[in-house]
């Protein structure tokens, strides 16, 4: 049974949580699906600079929250600049991606329902220290890896975000969300 079946909570102190070099990145899975009879997942990640996946879709939605650092996203038509302490939410099957402004940054991210966190195992090795990955690091194959990306839903549609494209800025700080 799982703890969403028993009813007992789960959770992870900082710095808990297993760890991956997730494509030149690391991922820390802090609650996994598993443990929520698979409603969400949420993953912590440390991003180095100009990190950007490929333009692409998945079946959950991708909701961001920047702990430290500075990301341009981009999710359908919209650029934004989302710096420390903004958040984000994706809907699933929107074509997105994001590049990192800062020199490093860390991003909770939330998966609703679960499912990123099992990819990002699927593509990983675990990681050997709390540290982005060290230069060397295996990775997947480009094979492999669409055939990680397949059997997990997440269609790939273009090209990492370019440096060049600028984000729209923010209209002056508003407290509420925008949609």
């Amino acid at each position: 049974m799982t703890q969403a079946e028993t009813g007992t909570a789960c959770w992870s102190n900082a710095g808990e949580g297993d760890s991956f070099w997730f494509l030149g990145t690391l991922a820390t899975i802090r609650v996994p699906g598993e443990a929520v009879g698979d409603r969400y997942a949420m993953i912590e990640f440390v991003f180095p600079h100009g990190a950007s996946p490929p333009l692409h879709t998945h079946p959950q939605d991708e909701s961001y929250f920047v702990l430290e650092g500075v990301l341009t996203i981009q999710a359908g038509n919209d650029c934004f600049l989302l710096e420390t302490g903004g958040a984000a939410a994706v809907p699933m099957g929107v074509p997105h991606t994001f590049r990192l402004e800062s020199d490093t940054a860390r991003v909770l991210v939330l998966s609703t329902p679960a499912g990123l966190e099992r990819m990002v195992r699927s593509a990983s090795v675990p990681a050997g220290t709390r540290l982005l990955p060290p230069e060397g690091t295996p990775r997947p194959s480009a094979e492999e890896l669409e055939q990680i990306f397949r059997v997990h839903g997440q269609i790939n549609l273009g090209p990492p975000l370019a440096a060049t494209r600028k984000p729209r800025p923010d209209p002056g700080g508003s407290d509420t969300a925008r949609s």
